[in-house]
């Protein structure tokens, strides 16, 4: 029997060495997912220091286009070329992105090195759980997959944190402060590139393959106009001319992209055929949502904490500790669990049911709520995810051949990814479109009713400059008038895991592979040619 010390059967590598890659694989994708929330933290002070408050939103608009767009990108070609390479690519481009955007003197400067920061990211996010599905058997892969989950929940913790000291130090060793946000990369990157060059060892594929250069061009001129817009579409208008540009050429490039993937076959960026896969097609469906609730949902907690309950933005992170302890708590349990059962089937089953539950306890959230109570439903939220996520990468990358572990990989995180993009572009739109009758409906019937004029969108943008020289009693009703809109946006966020939840029970649950992804690939291909030469 399999334990968490003895050499796995199905990589022909101990623990220990599975343990020295993985640290590697870790240091990577926490360079990428801690910055999706270390700069956020601190992207007011920045924007102050580079004259740029009115182009602040493409800094972050940039980073998210282009690490979603690579992702499938990623996973198609280091399925043709391996995968080693191009995780080290992905290292690189992202370190020299960082430095970049430390040496950047303008916003639109930021911007364009933070798209280049993306471009690693892409590979980052996607490819460590290709790397672990080619070396580990799936039974084995979830206590591993688990770490991953570990990293995501602990940087979306300490980013804010480290966001907000950096932010508030003037200079550090005679740097300004807010720079070291992106020199930090640095040396977390170069230990990764070290540690997986020196120990990641995969076989190079040489065969040719032509790749498909035009279908990666159609998805891209897909999937951009649709970011663009679920970013700015708000503050553009849904029916600007811009926003149905960007839609007109999103729809335009996807009826191109669709029937060129069909054409080319294998050959394609996203071959169609995976598709056909019971477990893929559901799978995407459900990571789109948890997508849109994980995001939609979570956006919401640090505002609850800076807007309605006055937390500093380091404060606010470090209070988000509990959602981090029951993501990491649920992944690791989960994973020891199909160990021994080889079952995973029920774990999105009950993890939904569980992240339903912790959207709703969220919507209870009132002004004077206990914090204790608040950090209590963000450990069962946490339990909900983590139940859920690594779950479903694990079923796609056993119901597709081993040698699509990479395009199987990729195709889920691009799917959660572009669910979070637009589950938080649907919380702040709802938000930020009821809340301001919220707040004059609160006021109707109190003695500030004369007051109620001054509470316009704009302001509300600037809570600072809203509650200047205003009573405290009219500061608590805007405050109710914030949490009646958080109220409603976790209502729709609940109600968006309903869809989910429901399509788990189609998930097909397919026996659990004995081997890792490129011992079962290569049994394959023995196999088919053993059929060759008999034929």
């Amino acid at each position: 029997m399999t334990t968490t010390t003895a050499a796995p059967q199905s990589s022909g590598l101990s623990h220990r060495q599975i343990l020295s890659i993985l640290s590697g694989l870790l240091l990577g994708m926490f360079l990428a997912s801690l910055d999706q929330t270390i700069v956020s933290t601190a992207m007011r002070t920045i924007a102050d220091k580079l004259n740029g408050q009115t182009a602040q939103a493409w800094v972050t608009t940039a980073y998210l286009v282009t690490s979603t767009v690579s992702t499938p990108l990623y996973g198609k070609l280091s399925d043709l070329y391996g995968r080693k390479p191009f995780y080290l690519f992905a290292i690189g481009i992202f370190v020299v992105g960082s430095v970049l955007c430390g040496q950047a003197h303008s916003i639109y400067e930021l911007a364009a090195y933070r798209a280049l920061q993306g471009l690693g990211a892409g590979g980052l996010l996607s490819l460590a759980f290709a790397i672990i599905g080619d070396l580990v058997a799936p039974r084995e892969r979830a206590k591993y997959q688990a770490y991953f989950t570990s990293v995501f929940a602990t940087s979306s913790v300490l980013g804010p944190v480290l966001g907000g000291f950096f932010a508030g130090q003037a200079t550090i060793l005679g740097v300004s402060g807010w720079r070291w946000i992106f020199y930090v990369n640095v040396p977390i990157g170069a230990a990764a590139f070290y540690v997986v060059w020196r120990n990641l060892a995969l076989p190079r594929k040489r065969e040719e393959h032509r790749v498909d250069y035009l279908g990666a061009a159609l998805l891209s001129s897909t999937v951009v106009p649709f970011l663009l817009l679920a970013e700015k579409g708000r503050e553009w208008g849904w029916g600007s001319a811009t926003s149905l540009t960007l839609m007109a050429i999103a729809l335009v490039s996807l009826g191109l992209f669709i029937p060129r993937e069909s054409r080319l076959g294998e050959d394609a960026i996203l071959p169609l055929r995976i598709f056909r896969d019971p477990v893929f097609s559901v799978v995407s469906v459900i990571a789109t949502l948890v997508g849109m609730v994980m995001f939609g949902g979570l956006v919401l907690m640090p505002l609850y904490l800076q807007i309605v309950r006055g937390e500093s933005p380091t404060r606010a992170g470090l209070m988000m500790t509990p959602f981090m302890v029951g993501l990491m708590g649920s992944s690791l349990l989960v994973g020891r669990a199909m160990q021994r059962t080889g079952r995973y089937k029920v774990f999105p089953i009950f993890g939904t049911a569980i992240l339903f539950v912790g959207m709703l306890l969220f919507s209870t959230l009132k002004v004077d709520t206990p914090i204790q109570q608040a950090m209590a439903y963000m450990v069962v939220t946490g339990i909900g995810l983590g139940m859920t996520m690594q779950m479903l990468v694990i079923s796609v990358q056993n119901s597709l051949p081993p040698k699509d572990m990479g395009l199987s990989t990729s195709s889920v995180t691009f799917f959660r990814s572009m669910g979070g993009t637009l589950g938080a572009a649907v919380s702040l739109a709802v938000l930020f479109g009821t809340v301001v009758g919220n707040i004059k409906e609160r006021l109707a019937d109190s003695p500030y009713k004369a007051l109620a004029s001054q509470v316009t969108g704009d302001k509300l943008n600037n809570t600072s400059g809203l509650f200047a020289n205003i009573p405290a009693g009219m500061k608590r009703l805007i405050l109710e008038g914030f949490a009646d809109s958080m109220h409603t946006v976790f209502v729709v966020v609940a109600i968006l895991v309903i869809p989910a939840f429901v399509l788990t029970f189609f998930i097909k649950e397919v026996p659990l592979r004995t081997s890792g992804g490129l011992q079962a690939a290569n049994e394959e291909g023995k196999l088919a040619m053993a059929e060759t030469a008999v034929v």
